[in-house]
């Protein structure tokens, strides 16, 4: 991930990392909080509907995204802990290099506090807690009856982090063009 122009910079203005760990925290913060909330008050499949295609719900997801590997056996939550960790690593290594591109950073430490909530579920409980469940008709052929998978706030910061990852170097390689 050679960051050699970017759409905002380098280390230029001697941008700090600490901002960036700041934001990963407060992303883990809500994360572990609202799971903390879903545990102390929902049992495993209790369900609440908000709205006609909204609902809070208790589940426990032991794969990854969309369940990948859920049913294998249990070596997945070493597996999924170790990428994890190892992700965090590397991103703490590229926000040291690049605290200063600020989408690129955002990007990074929006990943990083997610990873790390959904690290921390896996080593406390061996699964991940999750409890958005979007729900749309059209979706019946898609998903199990119409229900997107249901996650959490660090699935949903990794995923805006990630389409934010995708927009920073789509932006670098308009400026490099």
């Amino acid at each position: 991930m050679a960051r050699a122009g970017s759409s905002s910079g380098g280390r230029k203005g001697g941008a700090s990392l600490w901002p960036w760990l700041g934001w990963a925290l407060v992303i883990f913060l809500l994360d572990q909080l609202t799971k903390t909330l879903i545990l102390g008050y929902y049992r495993l499949g209790d369900a609440t509907p908000v709205t006609s295609f909204f609902n809070i719900v208790r589940a426990h997801n032991t794969g990854a995204a969309f369940s990948l590997l859920a049913d294998a056996g249990g070596w997945q939550r070493w597996l999924f802990t170790a990428i994890g960790l190892a992700a965090a690593a590397f991103i703490i290594w590229q926000l040291r290099q690049h605290p200063g591109q600020k989408l690129f950073a955002f990007s990074l430490a929006s990943i990083l506090g997610g990873a790390i909530g959904n690290v921390v579920d896996r080593l406390q409980h061996g699964y991940v807690v999750d409890f958005l469940d979007f729900h749309w008709s059209f979706l019946a052929g898609v998903f199990h009856r119409g229900h997107f998978p249901a996650f959490n706030i660090a699935d949903a910061a990794i995923t805006v982090g990630a389409a934010c990852l995708i927009l920073d170097e789509l932006l670098r390689v308009k400026k490099a063009a």
